[in-house]
């Protein structure tokens, strides 16, 4: 045996760098064997920027309920259906987005989104809120028309004889949610009736009375202070203004006025009969909420 093979065995480190094996590569230059620390950071890859959203750009279904076409829920429905387009082309896919200069129709017809507006009303007597009542009579729409270049419309109806608090709006998703059966918002209304109410009616009222075979419930009723016993005060929360004539002709009551002073929260404060305001940021935030 050679020296140099004894000195191998000896000295188990000889022949390594730093007690580690030194191999050579195919194209000569040496590396180290597996196990070899990392001496050397490896260059990190650029990462891909995310790409920002364009704070333009719009999600097709709210672009359709912005127009007042109908909710968004409804939009998805006709967007799967296949009756929106998009320069000209159908589009089915959920979520897509509308660039500025595009142009949407909806059901052949070309929409453009709005702005959302609420607009309260002190509604006077003589306007109404349909054209089925009388033809070419006064609307409500008559009155708040240089509020708004939007398309607004009334959140539920008022017949031309009652008065106070109408809300319109360009808000499909809060007109639907106002005038569905279900919702909860508190109205107050102020009845003058044809002569005094009897106190054991008062509180037939107040139990529930049945009107077209439904039982109908007030959240609470009162005479009005320092006003005759005809005076009377409701809060209920429908919005059907017809189920509070009902309430007292069911009795054998003829209502003479019938003013809505109160709708979800809003009130008639500094707003004359035939006058109108917009909403506060605030009050939009409450209505949709309640």
């Amino acid at each position: 045996m050679s020296r140099h093979q004894g000195n191998d065995r000896k000295n188990p480190g000889s022949g390594r760098q730093g007690g580690f094996r030194k191999e050579r590569s195919s194209r000569g230059n040496d590396k180290f064997a597996s196990g070899q620390p990392k001496f050397f950071k490896q260059e990190a890859k650029p990462k891909s920027k995310p790409v920002a959203a364009n704070p333009d750009e719009i999600r097709l279904n709210r672009y359709i309920a912005n127009s007042g076409m109908c909710s968004r829920r409804e939009a998805d429905i006709y967007i799967q259906s296949g009756n929106v387009k998009v320069n000209g082309e159908v589009v089915t896919e959920m979520g897509y987005k509308v660039k500025p200069g595009d142009t949407v129709q909806f059901d052949g017809a070309t929409i453009t989104p709005e702005k959302k507006e609420y607009v309260l009303l002190n509604k006077p007597k003589n306007f109404s809120t349909s054209h089925d009542e009388e033809k070419n009579a006064p609307s409500v729409l008559d009155l708040v028309r240089n509020a708004s270049r939007a398309k607004l419309q009334p959140v539920g109806r008022m017949d031309k004889t009652t008065t106070g608090l109408l809300l319109f709006t360009n808000d499909t998703d809060l007109i639907k949610k106002f005038t569905s059966p279900n919702q909860r918002s508190t109205k107050l209304y102020q009845v003058s009736l044809d002569r005094n109410l009897k106190f054991e009616d008062l509180e037939k009222i107040q139990g529930g009375i049945t009107i077209d075979g439904h039982k109908v419930f007030v959240e609470e009723i009162t005479y009005i202070d320092n006003e005759p016993k005809s005076e009377i005060g409701v809060k209920m929360k429908t919005a059907n203004i017809k189920i509070v004539r009902k309430i007292f002709e069911q009795l054998k009551y003829n209502v003479i006025k019938l003013d809505r002073v109160m709708f979800a929260g809003l009130t008639k404060k500094n707003l004359p009969r035939g006058n109108w305001r917009f909403l506060t940021d605030q009050e939009i935030i409450n209505l949709k909420n309640s």
